[in-house]
């Protein structure tokens, strides 16, 4: 094969693997500090190693969990503020992971753009990093893709996967059953579902992302950027402590479609809408666009990011430990004969 002096590149068809390896070597410290029992190593192999044994398990079955950001990310990119989509990333798959009674172990990621910029990727990363922290898994593996062509300048798209594990026999739901109740976990905001209809009421609104926030401090723009919550750490010590049936993880579809995705046939949740007080942020994209109850309970989690289906019994023990760990929790209903989701009073 005889080389040409003016041949092409693969930096000139638009794709920088310099670049590529830098983010590898900046992003490996952010790696480094997820470490936990199970790690076998860092960054850089063909493959991602875990080691279940070594996280403590003996007859462990695994639960996989894939999920992205939406449209979020067009806020994110549009500000400039990119350091906190990484934990939406992680929260929307590990708090799938505990809805089926799985620990949450290790995580990676798919970032994919156009043309690679190494600061703004690191910063994503540092975000998955600081999600994997809050959520107790590993950063163990990734990819990272540039795609001439395919992404407009600055754009990107983020998905991420997590495996986690039980011990046989130990799957979420079980045991839901007329007459348990419903603990409902505050959200820190709108999480990462629904902002295509939040981009759609903020344009029509007239306001730019840097006006101040209409229901909270700073601008509008960060106010809608809070991060996700990630509520793996709580959830597991309610787990362990006896007396969950289920919980189910409030995203696309909020309330409405979640919560009968835990119920057996012939059951459904009775939720009183009384029971607790949704952000402000919520009670401003409704007033601001008109958008009915109904609506508002399918797009958005309207304040409750995760419910716990619990034994009557252990209702209030479990509450009490759940506000230990730092939640906000209401009981916002119960599980009655019936099919899918009852409301009463008034949001």
């Amino acid at each position: 094969m005889t080389d040409s002096p003016n041949g092409l590149t693969y930096a000139d068809a638009g794709v920088d693997v310099a670049a590529g390896n830098a983010l590898v070597e900046r992003i490996k410290p952010e790696a480094a500090r997820t470490s936990r029992p199970g790690t076998v190593a860092g960054l850089g192999g063909f493959g991602a190693l875990f080691d279940l044994r070594a996280a403590g398990y003996l007859d462990p079955v695994l639960v996989a969990a894939t999920d992205g950001v939406g449209t979020k990310l067009k806020l994110a990119i549009e500000t400039c503020t990119l350091g906190t989509v990484g934990v939406d990333l992680v929260a929307m798959c590990v708090n799938d992971l505990i809805c089926q009674g799985a620990e949450p172990l290790f995580f990676l990621d798919y970032f994919a753009t156009g043309k690679l910029d190494v600061d703004a990727a690191a910063q994503v990363v540092a975000g998955i990093a600081d999600g994997c922290v809050l959520a107790g898994v590993a950063l163990i593996g990734g990819e990272t893709a540039e795609m001439p062509g395919l992404y407009a300048a600055g754009d990107f798209d983020l998905a991420g996967f997590a495996v986690g594990a039980m011990e046989r026999g130990a799957v979420l739901p079980a045991g839901v059953a007329e007459g348990d109740m419903l603990l409902g976990l505050a959200s820190s905001g709108v999480h990462s579902n629904g902002y295509s209809l939040v981009r759609r009421i903020v344009a029509d609104s007239g306001l730019g992302w840097n006006a101040a926030s209409p229901f909270g401090e700073g601008t509008l723009g960060a106010a809608l950027l809070a991060p996700t919550r990630i509520y793996v750490r709580p959830a597991l010590a309610a787990l362990r402590a006896g007396g969950v049936h289920a919980f189910a993880h409030i995203t696309g579809g909020g309330l409405t479609d979640n919560l009968p995705r835990v119920l057996p046939e012939k059951l459904c949740a009775e939720i009183d809408l009384g029971a607790w007080t949704p952000a402000p942020v919520f009670g401003w994209l409704r007033g601001r666009a008109g958008v009915s109850t109904a609506e508002m309970l399918r797009t958005f989690n309207c304040g409750i990011g995760l419910v716990a289906v619990v034994a009557a019994d252990r209702a209030e023990a479990l509450a009490a430990l759940l506000t230990a760990e730092g939640e906000t929790v209401r009981r916002i209903g119960h599980v009655a004969a019936g099919a899918g989701v009852r409301y009463s009073g008034s949001m």
